[in-house]
């Protein structure tokens, strides 16, 4: 049974593709499928088991399946732009719909194929990110984010006070602008110049002219334009989510990475659809470990549906008050080294948030779960 569950991921793209054969207003099938598991993520018990998979064939072919179908999906939209006069009204449609699988299934797939040790799994992962538009993105998470995570170094971890919508831009601009140098810095190393024709970026770049010139040659100038929207769309979505799972824990740089460093989702649709990248606390320890091996975080601090935290986020101060801030003031108190006390209370005051640390009998490390 737990190789099904896994299925449903590519159940949610298999709606999004009916939607496209279909055509007329069911082109938002897709994004349809949003509301829905959040729905449904929301109303179903957390899931704090651990799964039974042998078979690493098996539990694969989903993966393979979510990598590469939501890139295919660009020109099935295409065609159908080619084939009917869609309304304005469809178009927007097709459009998020095509956006919200770059989110979901696409990046948690491409995300374990890039973190596989084959150089063909770790290809395909890289150039799936066509459609949000950064074919280069694995640099700036396994280079940076997984050495970085939780210190002010790390793009992908929010500071205390910071709003969705200040984080989303930035961290599209310093993932990009990290990647660009993290690639330069190794041309160099081998004594060439940083802009060498070996540079990531220009196979990035050939990568996208040819699949924009794919969706031109299916769908004409509709095809490249609301694809492109689309990929736009996706590309930011797509970094909000790194907002939900750091968002204001701290680690001094150089300190040991714990599973405490980073929020889970322990939903069931949220571990499903995402192939555990709401469950990833193991990950950071252990980038190699499969997806169905990841352990769920028992002691840690029981976050909502990854689905309602980005609605809520929505809204800053109701995720700040209502969400965030009362994890954090338990996270400081049970969870925190002495040294990432002082980081968290710097960054209160800089934020305006009150002083928590201080109130009276705030039980500060006394707890069994500091250092976890």
């Amino acid at each position: 049974m737990d190789y099904l569950k896994y299925w449903t991921p590519v159940l949610v793209l298999a709606v999004a593709y009916s939607g496209f054969l279909v055509g007329g207003d069911a082109v938002w099938a897709g994004i349809i499928t949003f509301p829905a598991l959040a729905v449904l993520d929301t109303l179903f018990p957390r899931d704090y088991s651990m799964r039974r998979m042998r078979n690493a064939t098996l539990a694969n072919i989903p993966i393979w399946l979510c990598a590469i179908g939501p890139v295919l999906l660009y020109v099935v939209f295409a065609w159908r732009l080619s084939v009917e006069a869609l309304s304005p009204w469809q178009i927007v449609g097709g459009v998020l719909s095509c956006a919200w699988m770059g989110v979901i299934p696409l990046i948690p797939a491409a995300h374990e194929l890039y973190h596989m040790r084959g150089a063909l799994a770790r290809t395909v992962g890289r150039y799936s990110h066509l459609c949000i538009l950064d074919c280069t993105r694995d640099i700036a998470h396994v280079v940076g984010h997984h050495i970085d995570v939780a210190t002010e170094h790390d793009g992908d971890t929010a500071r205390r006070g910071t709003s969705l919508y200040a984080f989303t831009p930035n961290a599209v601009i310093e993932s990009t602008r990290y990647a660009m140098r993290m690639e330069a810095n190794a041309l160099k190393k081998k004594g060439l110049s940083p802009w060498n024709i070996r540079h990531r970026l220009y196979r990035a770049i050939l990568a996208q002219l040819l699949f924009q010139g794919l969706l031109f040659a299916v769908g004409g100038w509709q095809g490249t334009v609301f694809g492109l929207c689309a990929m736009t769309i996706s590309r930011f979505w797509v970094e909000s989510f790194n907002y939900f799972q750091h968002y204001g824990v701290v680690r001094v740089p150089g300190a040991p990475i714990g599973r405490r460093h980073l929020w889970n989702h322990l939903g069931w649709f949220s571990r499903t659809v995402a192939f555990e990248i709401t469950n990833h606390a193991d990950h950071h320890l252990n980038s190699y470990q499969v997806y169905y091996k990841l352990a769920p975080h028992k002691e840690a601090i029981v976050m909502p549906s990854v689905f309602v935290c980005f609605l809520s986020a929505l809204i800053p101060p109701l995720w700040h008050n209502a969400i965030i801030k009362p994890a954090l003031k338990r996270w400081d108190a049970e969870f925190a080294t002495a040294e990432e006390r002082a980081l968290a209370a710097r960054q209160n005051r800089e934020a305006g948030w009150p002083d928590w640390q201080n109130e009276p009998g705030l039980a500060i490390g006394k707890a069994a779960t500091v250092g976890v």
